[in-house]
């Protein structure tokens, strides 16, 4: 019987399912960063800052003297809903700024190898969770009609919060059918999130119906807490959740799964891209696995088994019961920068 490959870390083959490419770095031609950081929620607020600096159309700013970085995200999306119209025209402008430059960071990843082909893509991350966000995904979705470019796109169906912890159910291994629900993990540069995943495949077999059925969350970035505080910290959290389960009656699998930013290697090391993370976890002698792992209590009589994927591939995931209808789909993150993944559906 050929071994599931879902049992190791950043598994590439699911059933019915390839991840393309993840991650995929394109450098900005104009100047020395990452193309992706153009439709950042970091850009987003620097387009606002030069609206307010350059274009607004009243007498005096209508945010006052608050730096942009320091404005609320609410306060941001309230202003559209009857705010002060000279604050409404500003955030619209920027958010006019914000969707050009999303659609063409679309038309980039689009004329890449890994994404020729896509043409559904799938927007997660925090920042299409505010009322801006979505504004500007929807402005630049129609940007790319009128371009006549061939893709579409769609905001993540799932709250942010719960779709980085379900994108595990396709990803968990077949073993971990056999019991109630399964451990997942979204580690952030801001928060660390901790649930109880539900696959509930009984009830629909491609995972439609899961659901997180308890979650608990952590805002590190306010400890600045240093690596082995951070996993001491989710490792409490997740034997936590252990205690939770039992007594809900749950039957929960050994398994836990890690959603976090950059490059997974095979044997779980993260290789690049986890500079926001609380400390060094890109050194060679760091195996997160390992060092949670020893942290975390049994579950019936078994030690967890800790698998690692990229943040974006499972947030996409998430939305992989939509994604039926097309062969080659992606997943756009945007946050303070912009996570990205791309899949090919298998047929029969």
């Amino acid at each position: 019987m050929p071994r599931d490959p879902r049992t190791r870390h950043a598994a590439v083959h699911l059933p019915g399912l390839r991840i393309d490419s993840c991650n995929l770095a394109l450098r900005d031609p104009d100047g020395d960063g990452f193309l992706g950081d153009r439709a950042s929620q970091t850009a987003f607020r620097r387009y606002l800052d030069a609206r307010r600096r350059r274009h607004f159309t009243g007498k005096r700013d209508p945010f006052g003297r608050i730096a942009t970085d320091s404005i609320a995200k609410r306060e941001i999306d309230l202003v559209l809903v009857g705010g002060d119209a000279d604050a409404a025209h500003l955030v619209h402008a920027a958010v006019e700024d914000h969707a050009h430059q999303l659609a063409g960071v679309v038309r980039a990843f689009l004329a890449t190898e890994e994404w020729r082909g896509v043409r559904r893509i799938v927007i997660g991350g925090g920042f299409p969770g505010s009322r801006v966000g979505a504004l500007s995904v929807r402005r630049a979705a129609r940007l790319l009609k009128l371009q006549r470019s061939g893709v579409d796109l769609c905001l993540l169906r799932h709250d942010g919060d719960d779709a980085g912890l379900l994108g595990w159910v396709p990803l968990a291994p077949a073993s971990t059918h056999r019991h109630d629900a399964f451990l997942a993990v979204d580690i952030g540069g801001t928060n660390i999130r901790c649930g109880i995943v539900a696959p509930r495949l009984d009830t629909r077999a491609d995972g439609a119906r899961a659901k997180v059925l308890e979650r608990s969350q952590w805002r590190h970035a306010g400890d600045t807490p240093d690596r082995d505080e951070a996993i001491e910290r989710m490792a409490a959290m997740l034997n936590g959740l252990m205690a939770h389960a039992r007594t809900l009656g749950l039957r929960l699998a050994p398994f836990v799964g890690i959603a976090c930013p950059g490059q997974i290697d095979i044997d779980g090391r993260i290789e690049h891209g986890a500079q926001n993370l609380p400390g060094d976890w890109e050194a060679i002698d760091f195996d997160v696995a390992s060092a949670l792992g020893a942290r975390l209590d049994r579950i019936g009589r078994s030690a967890p088994r800790v698998l690692l994927h990229n943040d974006a591939v499972v947030q996409g995931l998430s939305e992989r019961p939509r994604m039926s209808g097309v062969t080659r789909w992606g997943v756009l993150t945007i946050g303070t920068g912009l996570g990205n993944a791309s899949y090919t559906n298998h047929r029969g």
